[in-house]
């Protein structure tokens, strides 16, 4: 059973390969009250973001298995999951190119203002122009500028392969610094990376270490040119802190795909500030991502009626 598959197939892709493992029955979407009276007789379930706690667990007594939607898995009780016996298994590095892809839009966007233009040609300001062209902001070249990338996973390293194409320097924090496998990044700590970056890019995962640290204190370390991208974990960053280092030209730009809460609630002050860039977390949904979701989904459910699952994360 699928508790929530519109994000992952709202029509473009298909289920079909699942019913030859049994009765498949897909959600669109689950309300929380309604999710304890759909799969309390489910034996294998699938989920994105729909969140299962322990108490829902204890109500599930034939569920064996559940399969994730995505690499995060904070939204199932994964010791309660471990405690009755049930297998969680998740996705992992499925998107790794589409959010580094994601990650130089943003970059792209701001240092080349692509948007800006369009919209100002489209107004005719191209067309009332007396000379051959106009630019309406500061541009600027990538080439030669630094790129501080923290978190060095599968995600981060394809990051700094892009930033190197663009001739960028690449900088690195992460708990495991690898130099003699990447000898041109330099892997430096926090306060390096904020004092000398000029682009700053989260690929952490979201653990209590990780919870707020792009806060005001952090920012009060960066230059005043400074981009930065979020498009690990919305609470990886401070809203309140970004939004008024944006308001207040602390920094020169934010681009993100993750927020605190998603959706984002009305009055979160990233909203509404100044030089803010904001996709609503679509880094995965690409065609080809969402292909390639559904096909491990699939290799993981396999593996575990074979008797030998895989990507188990509890």
């Amino acid at each position: 059973m699928n508790l929530d598959g519109y994000t992952t197939n709202p029509g473009d892709l298909s289920w079909e390969n699942f019913r030859q493992y049994g009765e498949y029955i897909v959600y669109d979407r689950t309300k929380p009250e309604e999710v304890v009276e759909r799969a309390k007789d489910a034996d294998i379930l699938f989920i994105n973001k729909c969140v299962i706690t322990a108490e829902m667990l204890r109500q599930m007594p034939k569920l064996k298995y559940v399969g994730l939607q995505s690499t995060g898995y904070n939204v199932i009780d994964g010791k309660a999951a471990r405690e009755l016996g049930i297998t969680i298994s998740n996705i992992p590095a499925y998107s790794t190119t589409a959010v580094a892809q994601l990650v130089f839009a943003f970059i792209l966007e701001i240092t080349n203002k692509v948007s800006l233009h369009s919209d100002a040609v489209h107004s005719g300001e191209w067309t009332a122009c007396p000379d051959f062209c106009f630019w309406k902001a500061p541009l600027a070249e990538l080439d030669g500028k630094t790129i501080g990338i923290i978190g060095f996973g599968s995600i981060g390293q394809r990051v700094s392969n892009i930033a190197k194409a663009f001739g960028m320097k690449v900088l690195a924090f992460t708990p495991h610094p690898k130099p003699e496998q990447f000898p041109d990044v330099s892997f430096v700590d926090f306060d390096t990376l904020l004092r000398d970056s000029d682009v700053i890019t989260c690929h952490c995962p979201l653990t209590p270490a990780t919870t707020g640290l792009i806060n005001a204190e952090a920012l009060s370390k960066v230059k005043p040119s400074v981009i930065i991208i979020n498009t690990s974990r919305g609470p990886v960053v401070d809203d309140k802190a970004l939004a008024d280092a944006l308001n207040e030209g602390r920094i020169q730009a934010l681009g993100v795909d993750v927020m605190t809460t998603e959706p984002p609630q009305a009055d979160n002050p990233l909203l509404t500030a100044k030089n803010c860039f904001i996709t609503p977390h679509i880094a995965w949904a690409g065609y080809e991502t969402r292909t390639r979701l559904v096909r491990i989904l699939e290799e993981n459910l396999k593996a575990f009626l074979d008797g030998h699952p895989q990507n188990v994360v509890n």
